[in-house]
């Protein structure tokens, strides 16, 4: 297990490496940068900049350098002193911009993803074993529906029922007296009051997928010779269907962690944008459109970052369920 465990580290910190690199070069791509962008604003609406101050930043942040260079200067730095470097947007550090809304976005990404495993197996698993029964045409119907709404949709239909009905706004995370208060049990119930809504707007594409993916799945696994065997030794109708061929099709879900977590964290930008949420989603979009590099390239590079370290916990994982992927990998 520990050469399995070191062969897949190994080949996540070179992966890591080309992912910053392409994706710093792809933000780079459109013509001029921030300060061009930032000077033609000044100058629609009649102010300067003095040239000092235009040399003097673009000494300081290499945007007088060729590409690579920028690269070079804004790796080193996350990599040795955790400096991420300077939003011109929002006149902040981005370390402190991510400290601020990273955490958020992730635990949004992670209980969206528990909610949506902890809904859509069972009902996957009931599909399967129901097959063509009322409640399996009425999984189907439902999860149709899922993956033809839109999630950006769906938070424009229940913002505007919730105003219109119940005049109760759903946007953002905290109440207005609660939006810059200290953490206190207070904040928290108001969290947990408001934040329950974008999770099930952004799980329930996922949670549609999810069911339709366990069904084949497991349908495949029920009429396999080891399902036969189990039943004719006259066991539990209930443990023939747990013990094996669910633990199976399982194995699908458990090296899907990779992706699931940073594509639910990309995936909420419009809906966040939609219900104004503060998490990163609305934060990147506005760096891309202001070609705010550092806060786009840092972004980027920890979606990236999730991915890969969502990719290895996966592929351990598989190793612990089935010993046959580890043996195989260590072959």
């Amino acid at each position: 297990m520990l050469a399995y465990v070191l062969r897949r580290v190994a080949i996540m910190i070179p992966t890591l490496f080309l992912i910053s690199l392409v994706s710093f070069i792809i933000i780079q791509l459109p013509p001029g940068d921030y300060l061009t962008t930032y000077v033609a604003r000044l100058a629609q609406g009649g102010e300067t900049v003095q040239p000092e101050t235009l040399a003097a930043l673009e000494q300081r942040y290499a945007l007088d350098q060729p590409v690579i260079v920028q690269y070079w200067k804004w790796i080193t730095n996350i990599v040795l002193h955790l400096d991420f470097g300077y939003s011109f947007e929002y006149g902040k550090s981005v370390s402190s911009l991510l400290a601020d809304r990273l955490p958020l976005t992730v635990t949004l990404g992670v209980v969206t993803m528990l909610f949506t495993w902890a809904t859509a197996l069972p009902f996957g698993v009931y599909s399967a074993v129901r097959k063509y029964s009322v409640g399996d045409y009425i999984i189907t119907g439902i999860v149709f529906i899922g993956l033809g709404i839109p999630n950006f949709l769906l938070a424009l239909s229940v913002a505007y029922i919730q105003l219109r009905f119940f005049g109760h706004s759903v946007g953002g995370l905290f109440s207005p007296e609660f939006q810059d208060a200290a953490w206190n049990l207070g904040k928290l119930l108001d969290l947990l009051g408001h934040v329950w809504l974008p999770i099930v707007i952004i799980a329930w594409g996922n949670i549609a997928g999810v069911v339709r993916i366990m069904r084949a799945n497991l349908l495949d696994e029920l009429h396999k010779p080891y399902v036969v065997t189990a039943r004719s030794r006259g066991l539990n109708e209930r443990d023939v269907i747990v013990k094996y061929p669910v633990r199976v099709a399982l194995n699908p879900f458990v090296s899907t962690i990779g992706w699931v977590l940073p594509s639910l964290i990309a995936g909420e930008i419009i809906v966040a944008k939609v219900l104004g949420l503060e998490t990163t989603g609305p934060m990147l979009l506005k760096a891309l459109q202001g070609q705010d590099m550092y806060l786009a390239g840092s972004v980027i590079f920890v979606l990236s970052v999730l991915t890969v370290v969502g990719t290895l916990l996966s592929d351990l994982l598989l190793g612990v369920v089935d010993p046959r992927i580890r043996e195989t990998a260590t072959a």
